[in-house]
């Protein structure tokens, strides 16, 4: 078994990383003290996971919240109704959440946890990569808007998270490719040798290899760990994980998420930010060529149809980084260098969205 640390002084917490993971009672024995737990899953992982989860446990009371699945149930409903089952079975302030399932279940589930009693443990079961290599690390909580992707939420960090390498032989082809949108992402902010390596192995990622996800899981949480530890709530390094993410949450938003998964939006994401980046004249043309090139033979999208540009723009300016009125964006230098930029000309945003996005949504 791997083990990472998020240090983060007395809130710091281990991710774990193997095959089986949540098959081990050993491992909430050892690191879960909580003996009242509130499960919060989805119909389409539950079935696969949750009685071996629930084995694990052993004899600590267990209550489960079973949610639709999809980013489109990521609500303020979903979040009161995971609250409403920790009410009305009087859990105490000693109790976990654990959500089992995918950056969706995570995410609610977390938000809950936070709201609840202002605060209970909460463990991070992710089964999907993208969860595994990104969301489920760093103790962003929250749910959508119609207005706005993730525009409710809080700060709350897991106690403990769990990558089960194992889930991701379920995980369908198309979560996989969404997955791999936020390793690309690592690579460009801080990596280049990742990025390189990404473009030697995709074949062997897209074929589901146990050693290649195993080794792009591990060099992903090191990242994110790495800068949740020095910048926990975003006051400065930490926003460049949002890098292709202005972009991704306009598309996702535009689209009432319903069309895009969210690695998808991020995938044409990253594409947008490095052709802007190439426009703004801070990144060499052909680079911004490599990271198109790779996220299209990840097999994510690299243009979006059916969302025009001055929607996508509309709804950029209600994102989380638009601070004194101006959206700043994540921008690159090269790739594995990435910077914060409020000062880039807005005709070449202009020129960017129109030449990434089309169509009348």
């Amino acid at each position: 078994m791997d083990t990472l640390n998020v240090e983060l002084g007395a809130r710091s917490y281990p991710i774990l990383i193997a095959g089986g993971l949540l098959g081990r009672p050993s491992v909430f024995e050892q690191h879960l003290r909580a003996r009242e737990l509130l499960i919060v899953s989805d119909t389409t992982v539950a079935p696969l996971y949750l009685p071996q989860l629930t084995a694990s446990l052993g004899k600590r009371r267990t209550i489960e919240v079973i949610l639709p699945d999809g980013e489109v149930h990521k609500t303020l409903a979903n979040a009161a109704r995971v609250l409403d089952v920790l009410v009305a079975n009087r859990l105490a302030r000693d109790c976990a959440v654990l959500a089992l399932g995918g950056g969706v279940v995570g995410d609610l589930a977390g938000f809950a946890a936070a709201c609840y009693q202002r605060g209970v443990d909460f463990v991070q079961l992710p089964t999907t990569l993208l969860a595994q290599v990104d969301s489920a690390v760093g103790g962003k909580t929250g749910v959508n808007h119609p207005g706005g992707k993730n525009l409710i939420g809080a700060f709350h960090q897991p106690v403990l998270v769990v990558n089960d390498t194992a889930t991701l032989a379920t995980l369908p082809p198309r979560e996989l490719r969404a997955g791999l949108a936020e390793v690309i992402k690592y690579g460009l902010i801080a990596d280049a040798a990742l990025f390189g390596w990404l473009e030697e192995h995709l074949e062997a990622l897209l074929a589901g290899d146990p050693k290649a996800l195993a080794h792009i899981i591990r060099r992903s949480c090191e990242i994110k760990a790495a800068i949740v530890g020095r910048d926990e709530r975003e006051r400065g390094e930490r926003a460049l994980l949002n890098l292709g993410h202005t972009f991704g949450h306009a598309i996702e938003s535009a689209t009432a998420y319903r069309e895009w998964l969210h690695g998808e939006a991020v995938g044409a994401g990253l594409v947008i930010a490095a052709a802007m980046s190439a426009a703004c004249g801070v990144l060499d043309p052909s680079e911004a060529e490599r990271v198109r090139r790779l996220v299209e033979r990840a097999g994510l999208p690299t243009r979006v149809n059916g969302v025009a540009p001055a929607v996508a723009l509309e709804h950029m300016r209600i994102d989380k980084k638009v601070l004194g009125g101006r959206l700043r964006l994540v921008l690159l230098r090269s790739i594995g260098a990435a910077f914060v930029c409020a000062d880039y000309p807005s005709e070449a945003l202009t020129r960017t969205l129109a030449m990434h996005l089309g169509g009348s949504g």
